[in-house]
């Protein structure tokens, strides 16, 4: 099988060329790790009737709590993020923004501190318009201030939504508030929904947004389904010769939430989330209920080989390399000269199918061997290979089978040019 010609030359931009300038605020240089209310608990604010699933301090001290004490903070996730809904109707006398006095009676300075002595980060919503997505007071016209107020109360990251907002003023809204929580002095990471908020007009610039921001949401948003996480990786691929080369230390894509461990996704596709948006090196901010979630998801997301993948320092974005008979390929060079691979059965029908190893492009780079280590439908090691090896992948309709592969010895210096001079 054949890689196309658009998959070569994006696969030798992405390894040869240097990833432009990224926001110089040493944050992000890995993907993003963390917890995020917005899909799972959306915009509940009945906490008379539904205490524990609404949006208030409650939820997020909680959610801490069991980062905590089950492994989540030791497995890497460090952000607890809020999303839209928590703000006051008004604006205070001073024109700053102000928690909801009743689900947030003691402000959002003080739940940071909670999260801070956690070890743990808080994130924090707002929109770069007039209104949030949902109604609530923007950012617009108060960017100095609302930066200075999430400074003051101790937030850590910004997810900044682009509802409400005239499209060719994007840039300068998104610009305006980066420059803003730099000059607070306080280390924020800010994730922008620029590119997304474009899209449907123009071509964004991804040299400036990532000279901006240090991820950004470029498609729909994620919903509990698995025709949703489909769609999010059909667009990524259609497009990926624009977004993946714009990714890199200080700056990621941003497919969305994970939803693993919530109603719509069978363990395979669960498996298929977790494996394509460490491929992709996205960002991997839960949305689901901690409190409550099933002992397999809980094993999946913490799953240490998948996140090593995930947050692999050579920081590059893999990419889909091949499709064949209704599976697909998509492929992630790591450092210490390693590949990952995964193959997506997009079958939805029947059983287990056979995928040879064999059709994966970067399989080349076992010449003359290299060592495979299987990590998902299950950790298995499949020891030294060649070439000619014919070893078989058993993947289940939705499911995908992830591995990384490591050259033992290689002819060239730079063994991505051994891949690579045999991909075409």
């Amino acid at each position: 099988m054949k890689m196309s010609r658009g998959a070569f030359l994006l696969a030798v931009a992405c390894l040869m060329s240097p990833t432009g300038e990224g926001l110089d605020n040493g944050l992000a240089l890995k993907p993003t790790m963390g917890w995020l209310h917005w899909e799972r608990f959306m915009c509940n604010t009945d906490c008379d009737t539904q205490p524990d699933n609404c949006i208030s301090e409650r939820l997020y001290m909680q959610m801490a709590d069991v980062m905590v004490k089950e492994g989540w903070k030791d497995a890497g996730y460090e952000y607890v993020c809020i999303d839209d809904c928590w703000p006051s109707r008004q604006r205070d006398a001073q024109g700053r923004l102000q928690a909801d006095p009743k689900r947030f009676p003691g402000g959002i300075k003080k739940l940071a501190d909670y999260v801070h002595s956690k070890g743990l980060k808080l994130g924090i919503y707002a929109d770069v318009g007039k209104n949030t997505c949902a109604g609530y007071p923007g950012s617009l016209g108060h960017y100095e201030t609302d930066a200075q107020t999430f400074a003051d109360w101790g937030v850590d990251l910004l997810k900044f939504d682009g509802c409400f907002m005239d499209w060719k003023l994007l840039g300068d809204g998104y610009t305006n508030m980066s420059k803003a929580l730099n000059k607070t002095g306080r280390s924020i990471l800010y994730s922008c929904e620029w590119p997304l908020y474009e899209w449907p007009f123009q071509k964004p610039n991804y040299t400036a947004i990532r000279e901006t921001c240090n991820h950004w949401r470029n498609f729909d948003d994620v919903f509990d389904s698995w025709s949703s996480i489909k769609s999010i990786l059909d667009w990524t691929a259609s497009h990926q010769d624009t977004i993946v080369p714009s990714a890199g230390p200080g700056g990621w894509n941003d497919p969305d939430m994970l939803v693993i461990g919530n109603f719509g996704l069978s363990h395979a596709q669960q498996e298929s989330q977790m494996a394509l948006w460490a491929i992709m090196a996205a960002p991997l901010l839960m949305s689901n209920d901690l409190r409550d979630i099933c002992p397999r998801s809980k094993k999946l997301l913490q799953n240490k080989l998948i996140i090593d993948i995930s947050q692999d320092p050579l920081g590059k974005q893999g990419h889909l390399s091949a499709k064949l008979d209704s599976f697909e390929v998509w492929e992630r060079p790591l450092s210490k000269r390693r590949l990952a691979v995964a193959v997506l059965n997009k079958q939805e029908i029947g059983g287990p199918r056979i995928f040879s190893i064999r059709f994966v492009p970067g399989w080349k780079i076992c010449d003359p061997q290299c060592n495979v280590t299987q990590i998902l439908p299950q950790y298995k090691e499949m020891g030294v290979q060649t070439l000619q090896s014919k070893v078989l992948l058993y993947i289940d309709p939705s499911g995908t089978a992830l591995l990384t592969v490591t050259p033992l010895s290689s002819p060239l210096k730079n063994p991505h040019k051994l891949y690579w001079k045999h991909a075409v």
